[in-house]
């Protein structure tokens, strides 16, 4: 026989399992991605919407979920399940848009809170409404989360719950919409309905059985070990014998052969009107769901099943989602280093280009040669500090360069935006030389008042002959020297040891300060190693206490 096992620690395993899986981030486009996202909407509806409820509470009433494709006649046959129209029938597509669960008055209280299915709002017929009219019926609230972890996000998700005492305790059946549903919302929901269900009830039709949508859940549910029945619907008379011959070989050709199979003729009430159908078309299929609620031994075999065969299945989708982050992670460090190579290299650049004196060329150049007969201290510079921003905002350029090219090779980067050129860069970058600049100029004015010489030197043209020897390389070595000569060769030489201190730390901060702007979108993704390592040891922690 088939046991749960509901030790409090394997719920604490089972919970911090389902905190790591919503914890799972995986903005990047990859290849695998959008199956990853998948993997994971699956897992956090399966723990939420059945394992951590049904392990929590094992006594609760056996879940029955009836699923299909489209027409197959799914509300027809719940409404004839339990004796009365509960869940609109009729030729208009799709019928179920809201999903109605059908329980005796005894197990309300299990459904009426957020035990399961969380993120659906209740939706109930108060007592003494008549309950005949279901078009005009007057409805209660309760109301859950607007929107899940794992629903769609758009609107209101609502969930009728209804109450017969046809039905026996310890059953709930619930009509889902359409499994290949023209909405997609439908279809999203149908799927999370059928992983919260104890038993799966596959309704098919006689001129659908072979559709793919169908098998894609029967094989589904093979592979989570859950229990599972299936419903051949609607089947002509005449073709009866043949129709289910067909269907019970391609269920055995999938290994499906033991599941147990129910077939409903087709019958006038069968069409569109949503009648009832007689209580001997469904009997067969009512006795196994009645008798699987309230045998013991069948209900925990059939629960037991499901509830083990889920819980197996992590061991097989974690490592997988695991993999996923992994791979997301990977793609980020490739995508980060890009841009921390770019503008390493680019720094290096601008120091090679600085000691071969590229900052004094042009008119920095000119107002070097004319300094100081024709040249003020301020125009010399105020032209070293302007070239020297030019050499910037051309290596933060040829950086960007550098990293659109790396970025266009990797699936990853269309998830992030590179802030385009602008005006700001260019002016951010000025501002940074002309700060710099002051901080020299105070240099020079501290390094004047310490000196013991009448009349001191003008601080004015010391700074803008430190200036030119710490950005001018080989070509201002004439400023280095007239600075000594004004200030003595100890002062000279500690001055520029200073000074090139500096203008080494305002390099660094200006292109650091241009690489943290463009990894501030990725940053902005927070894509971590943590959560591939945290999957693991949540899914190892469970199968320990398992």
């Amino acid at each position: 026989m088939v046991t749960l096992d509901v030790r409090p620690q394997l719920l604490d395993a089972l919970s911090a399992l389902r905190d790591r899986v919503a914890s799972v981030r995986l903005p990047l486009p990859l290849p695998g991605a959008p199956r990853a996202r998948q993997t994971r909407a699956e897992l956090l509806a399966q723990l939420d919407d059945y394992l951590v409820p049904r392990l929590k509470a094992p006594e609760a009433p056996l879940l029955a979920v009836v699923g299909g494709s489209t027409g197959a006649g799914k509300s027809t046959l719940v409404n004839s399940l339990v004796g009365r129209q509960v869940s609109e029938a009729g030729v208009l597509r799709p019928t179920t848009r809201t999903p109605v669960l059908v329980c005796h008055p005894d197990d309300h209280h299990w459904f009426a809170g957020m035990r399961v299915l969380p993120d659906l709002m209740r939706v109930w017929v108060p007592h003494g409404e008549d309950e005949s009219l279901p078009a005009a019926r007057a409805r209660s609230r309760d109301r859950g989360p607007a929107t899940g972890s794992h629903g769609s996000g758009h609107a209101t998700r609502e969930m009728r719950i209804e109450t017969v005492s046809t039905l026996p305790r310890g059953l709930a059946i619930l009509d889902a919409p359409d499994i290949d549903s023209l909405v997609v919302e439908n279809r999203t929901l149908a799927a999370e309905l059928i992983c919260a269900a104890d038993v799966w009830v596959m309704v098919t039709t006689a001129s659908r059985y072979a559709d793919a949508v169908p098998w894609h859940l029967l094989r589904t549910a093979k592979q989570y070990k859950a229990t599972l029945i299936t419903v051949l619907d609607r089947v002509p008379h005449q073709v009866l014998a043949e129709v289910s011959r067909q269907y019970g070989a391609l269920l055995t050709r999938a290994g499906l052969g033991e599941v147990p199979r129910f077939t409903v003729p087709e019958l006038p009430e069968s069409a569109g009107g949503g009648g009832l159908l007689p209580a001997s078309a469904v009997a067969p299929l009512y006795a196994w769901l009645a008798h699987h609620a309230q045998d013991p031994a069948a209900r925990q075999y059939a629960v037991g099943r499901t509830a083990l065969g889920a819980l197996d299945s992590l061991g097989r989708r974690m490592p997988e989602l695991a993999s996923a982050v992994a791979a997301q992670h990977a793609a980020a460090v490739r995508l980060t280093s890009a841009v921390e190579d770019a503008y390493k290299r680019e720094g290096r650049r601008v120091r090679n280009r600085l000691d071969r004196g590229a900052v004094l060329a042009g008119d920095a150049l000119t107002r070097w040669r004319g300094y100081p007969l024709d040249t003020s201290h301020d125009e010399l510079l105020d032209s070293l500090a302007e070239s020297l921003a030019a050499l910037l905002q051309c290596a933060v350029a040829a950086a960007d360069e550098r990293i659109a090219a790396a970025w266009r090779l990797e699936p990853a980067a269309g998830a992030v935006r590179l802030p385009a050129p602008d005006k700001e860069a260019g002016e951010r970058i000025g501002m940074a030389v002309r700060r710099w600049r002051r901080v020299l100029e105070e240099l020079a004015e501290e390094e004047v008042a310490r000196l013991d010489k009448q009349p001191p030197p003008d601080p004015d043209g010391v700074a803008a002959l430190l200036v030119a020897a710490l950005l001018g390389g080989k070509r201002a070595r004439p400023a280095g020297e007239k600075l000594a000569e004004r200030i003595g060769a100890q002062a000279a030489l500690r001055l520029r040891d200073r000074g090139a201190e500096l203008v080494g730390d305002h390099l660094d901060q200006v292109l650091r300060a241009e690489r943290d702007r463009r990894l501030a979108p990725l940053e902005a993704l927070e894509v971590t190693p943590e959560p591939q390592a945290e999957l693991i040891a949540a899914l190892s922690v469970l199968q320990k206490e398992r």
